[in-house]
């Protein structure tokens, strides 16, 4: 059913894929107070290996996420805000689980998913819709493309964003049967059930189809039309289901008096050798502005710095455009009138929390907290390096007073610990204080899901890495879900800082120039990621290395990756997945790409069943939210 009590409720539970920012907008026996209430949208497995969709107020998530703190911190090497409880949020556990909203996949018969990808339904009955749940970012696709790896699907007829649950792995030996039995046809019924039968067992695949397209109507959309004849809702599910027993991904020979079925697991093409390119020279560089500065092949621009980098003389000019600084197709003049403004601008903010008394901060525990954790990382940041050693170092008085001017500039996010290590290549590099901060303003824009309170960004990432390592290098993660490390924590500190405590100075500024870019894809330092771990894959598996023993080795390759190799490797794991013909739709959508759906070069037959719409999707949303980007 699809309320659930406390006592429904599993003691023990494993999630498999987590949705932010979705609102309860209607579910069948609940009062109208629920509704409309925030919460996140889950598909869980639980401990008896059955699988539900949850819908959690987001006030239990915050219960709930102070007692897994503990599991959390351990990948956590870099701290943390504090949490807080706004006034609105219950500390009544037991009301907050009674709001959960269970629908286990074995009952779940269709869904429907509105053209803007805002609303979904859920039906586990013919003809009403139980639940309704509304995104905020209009990203219902990404919740759609992850529950078809649990459930199979195909669309109704009739409407084409409304899909039917079609259940797996039954025995296909009863078809002709049950095709008899329905005697749901409005023509020859005999001539029409030999027909299908026949067709099915030369096109398993095409004949379920169009088996399907004759009986979606009924089940539906109601039995007008069937001459008074009885719901036949249950027996079309089953005739169905033993229909696409022949359909099934994973290598299977499926054998009757009749036929055999042979199907094959897909794998992946060959991954090419992508060597790199030579970085951006100051002569080229001065070669693509024109005569009043403006950059007027962006693109192209784009694609020499991710295919060698930038030359170290023009790092601090280049960093502004690929920053957003400066607009890339400013001239000299408009430049001239932007660092004016912004050093204004800037100075006007380090004054605000210059001027602040000492009687104002006895009074100001927000503020007083983040100058206290600002004051605490800066004096432990990159200590070692000349640029920041030894005492009274007045470039670490300007790490300082930077990060304090972005507390004021965005005090919603403040300070979080990490950011110290995002601005100090900056600050090396660019030596000036108002150029740093905008620089790392402009980088916190591309990272800042990084440091939500709640890790939601954060979470979401390494969720997308464990997908992208499963289709990548499957053998690897499979053996990482093993040793109870298919959560990917110990990727946490890669992905907070982009790599930054992995490589030196000169190579990590090499990598995030590449990573600015936006190119080849959205989130490629998750490929990156997927590149480090193909090449420990030999090692991690062959010593049969546990959780401790993984983490353990990760942490100890910094100052040891090769920073072209990975890079090679990362793109040419990239061109990899774009050659791969079974390449999914939960894929796609990180990596920023249109969907099969919406992709005209890769439809086929069989898309008919793995559609997401008739439209195109919001991409931004998708890729912004398979970022971690998008926030509540």
């Amino acid at each position: 059913m699809s309320c659930s009590s406390t006592e429904d409720l599993p003691d023990q539970y494993k999630e498999l894929f987590t949705q932010d920012g979705v609102l309860l907008k209607a579910c069948i026996g609940r009062p109208i107070s629920d509704l409309n209430s925030i919460g996140m949208l889950c598909v869980v497995q639980n401990s008896d290996g059955t699988k539900c969709i949850e819908w959690r107020p987001n006030d239990l998530i915050t219960i709930d996420s102070d007692t897994q703190d503990q599991e959390w911190a351990v990948v956590n090497t870099i701290g943390r805000r504090q949490r807080t409880l706004s006034g609105n949020m219950t500390s009544d556990y037991a009301a907050a689980r009674a709001r959960i909203v269970r629908i286990p996949l074995a009952e779940l018969k269709t869904f429907k998913v509105t053209r803007n990808n805002q609303q979904m339904q859920f039906s586990t009955k013919s003809g009403v819709w139980q639940n309704t749940f509304y995104f905020q970012h209009g990203n219902a696709e990404i919740f759609v493309a992850y529950l078809k790896n649990h459930v199979k699907t195909a669309k109704t007829r009739h409407d084409r964003n409304t899909y039917v649950v079609v259940e797996s792995n039954i025995d296909s030996q009863a078809l002709n049967k049950s095709f008899t039995e329905l005697d749901i046809f409005t023509e020859n019924t005999t001539d029409v059930v030999w027909s299908l039968v026949s067709n099915f067992k030369q096109r398993p695949y095409e004949t379920t189809m169009e088996a399907f397209s004759k009986l979606t109507d009924i089940v539906y959309y109601g039995n007008e039309g069937l001459n008074g004849k009885r719901d036949v809702s249950e027996e079309v599910a089953d005739l169905l289901t033993k229909s696409m027993s022949a359909l099934e991904d994973t290598t299977s020979i499926t054998k009757s008096d009749e036929y055999e079925v042979i199907t094959v697991k897909p794998t992946l093409p060959p991954r090419p050798c992508i060597p790199r390119g030579t970085p951006l020279s100051t002569e080229k560089w001065e070669g693509l502005q024109d005569t009043e500065g403006r950059i007027l092949e962006v693109e192209g621009v784009k694609q020499l710095i991710f295919r060698g980098g930038v030359a170290h003389s023009i790092r601090p000019a280049v960093w502004k455009y690929l920053l957003d600084y400066y607009p890339w197709r400013s001239t000299h003049s408009e430049i001239r009138k932007i660092q004016k403004r912004k050093t204004e601008e800037y100075f006007s903010m380090k004054l605000q929390w210059r001027s602040i008394t000492e009687r104002q901060e006895s009074r100001f525990s927000e503020y007083r907290e983040r100058k206290s954790l600002v004051e605490k990382d800066v004096n432990r940041t990159d200590r070692s390096h000349p640029f920041f050693a030894g005492d009274n170092n007045p470039n670490v008085l300007l790490l300082q007073d930077i990060l304090m001017t972005y507390v004021m500039y965005n005090f919603d996010l403040g300070y979080v610990q990490g950011m110290s290590d995002v601005l100090a290549p900056l600050l090396l590099l660019l030596g000036n204080e108002v150029d740093s901060f905008w620089c790392f303003a402009g980088f916190m824009e591309k990272i800042a899901s990084n440091f939500d309170m709640d890790q939601a960004g954060m979470k979401q990432q390494l969720l997308n890495l464990q997908q992208l390592l499963t289709f990548a290098v499957p053998d690897l993660a499979k053996h990482l879900a093993s040793k109870d490390s298919g959560n990917m924590y110990f990727c946490f500190r890669w992905l907070l800082v982009w790599f930054k405590r992995e490589f030196s100075f000169s190579d990590i500024m090499r990598l995030w120039e590449v990573l600015w870019t936006g190119l080849p894809c959205a989130n490629f330092h998750l490929l990156i990621c997927v590149a480090i771990l193909d090449a420990e894959k030999d090692v991690l598996i062959s010593k049969d290395y546990g959780f401790n023993e993984i983490l353990k080795h990760v942490n100890d390759l910094s100052m040891c990756l090769d920073i072209d190799k990975i890079l090679s490797t990362a793109e040419g794991i990239y061109h990899q997945l774009m050659s791969a013909p079974h390449l999914t739709d939960q894929i796609r959508i990180i990596l920023g790409i249109p969907t099969a759906a919406n992709n005209p070069n890769d439809r086929n037959e069989e898309s008919e069943s793995e559609d997401l719409g008739d439209e195109e999707p919001g991409r931004e949303n998708a890729r912004n939210q398979a970022n971690g980007y998008t926030r509540i």
